[in-house]
């Protein structure tokens, strides 16, 4: 056999051989490059301590729901079309599974319905730096965690946020947003009564203005309140006036028997006389239109002969806006019959815990965050130290001497 080939085998040999090293050479090697070791680490702590306390500060506000009526929920079916893609919508008894009633408000405030309306209401596009909704979204999902308990069904609700105050705000803000969908989406019987008593009082109202206003403006105009009563009113006063217009001839003709008809009293009782007939046929309305014309200049009330064509007029007005009235007023007292039967069916939002401002950060953990640094730098350089070792010694294990 050849010096080459003998080599060869040697080599080969020395490949297959296993490289073994003991953990007191491994320490002594770790010793040996301690110096640098020790820089490593001390690099990596710096850079985790710079890391620390560069990373701002975060507050977690949680606001806790009591569990809702399982009962009441099974009113609200619709409410799936609120709560989007989410897993529950596809459950086989239903969103309104009396199995899951708090899965029902986890679903609806993680819906995109609710966290669109906060991320306008708080403008939280600018706040994460975001333009699309859809990555304030993901930023909005990945600071708030919505959990159940399983055991209590209570719902926690927890924002996290660098403001506290926003925390707060937002952590409140996702309780309106459920109040506000479960009523927007309840679709009872009582609802849907209440939304068309609603249309029938504002088409209600606007009729009885309008026949209000009618009735006031005929009035005004014909200065007519009530025609049975004017009227009565009328005639007692025509009678009086009639009396004094007898009294007053008489006296009259006394004073002609007694007194030329130039005298002073028979000139003012014949004045008297005059006055009182121009009042009387004012008063009987001769020789006026009786063609609904309104009132002249100066007449203060409607003539005897004028007032039952008025009455005609003023009657139906009044009549329609009694009629309207009325109908007013039983359909004010049905809305407020519909209101209360649907505060009954539709599932309350009740708060256990009102979020508040938190005192103290949730995150960073800087103590953690050093200590993390400090071991994975120690980890890191030891393991760089002990590849070199063995790299040594896999390069020494190829090396044959030549014979």
């Amino acid at each position: 056999m050849s010096s080459a080939e003998e080599n060869k085998q040697s080599a080969d040999k020395g490949a297959e051989a296993p490289i073994v090293i003991s953990i007191a050479e491994l320490g002594m090697e770790i010793w040996e490059r301690r110096n640098w070791l020790a820089k490593v680490i001390g690099l990596g702590t710096l850079v985790a301590v710079i890391i620390a306390l560069l990373t701002p500060n975060k507050y977690t506000s949680t606001a806790q729901l009591m569990p809702p009526d399982s009962q009441a929920l099974s009113n609200i079916s619709m409410l799936s079309a609120l709560s989007g893609g989410s897993p529950i919508a596809s459950m086989g008894g239903g969103l309104m599974s009396a199995r899951t009633p708090a899965g029902t408000f986890i679903g609806i405030l993680s819906s995109q319905t609710a966290q669109n309306d906060l991320i306008n209401r708080f403008d939280l596009r600018r706040v994460y730096h975001c333009k699309l909704y859809i990555d304030a979204r993901k930023v909005l999902a990945e600071r708030t965690v919505i959990d159940e308990d399983k055991k209590s069904g209570i719902i926690s609700i927890s924002v996290t946020d660098r403001d506290p105050n926003r925390a707060r705000d937002l952590a409140g803000a996702y309780v309106e947003e459920l109040g506000k969908l479960v009523n927007k989406g309840s679709t009872s019987s009582a609802r849907r009564e209440r939304e068309f008593l609603e249309q029938r009082l504002e088409s209600i109202k606007s009729d009885l203005d309008a026949s209000s206003v009618a009735l006031s403006q005929f009035s005004s105009r014909n200065a007519t309140m009530d025609p049975q009563k004017q009227g009565q009113s009328i005639l007692d006063s025509a009678g009086k006036l009639q009396g004094e217009l007898i009294a007053a001839q008489s006296e009259l003709s006394g004073l002609k028997a007694m007194y030329a008809d130039d005298n002073v009293r028979v000139r003012q009782a014949g004045a008297r006389v005059d006055e009182l007939q121009r009042q009387l046929r004012k008063m009987d309305g001769i020789g006026e239109r009786v063609d609904g014309e309104d009132l002249k200049a100066g007449q203060f009330m409607p003539s005897i002969r004028k007032l039952p064509l008025l009455g005609v007029t003023y009657a139906d007005l009044y009549r329609r806006m009694t009629m309207q009235e009325a109908i007013y007023e039983t359909l004010t007292k049905q809305y407020e019959l519909a209101k209360v039967q649907e505060a009954k069916e539709i599932p309350p939002v009740k708060i256990l815990d009102e979020p508040d401002v938190p005192e103290r950060k949730s995150s960073p953990h800087r103590s953690i965050i050093i200590l993390l640094g400090f071991f994975l730098s120690a980890f890191a350089g030891t393991s760089w130290v002990i590849a070199l070792k063995l790299w040594g010694l896999m390069r020494d294990a190829q090396t044959v001497p030549a014979e």
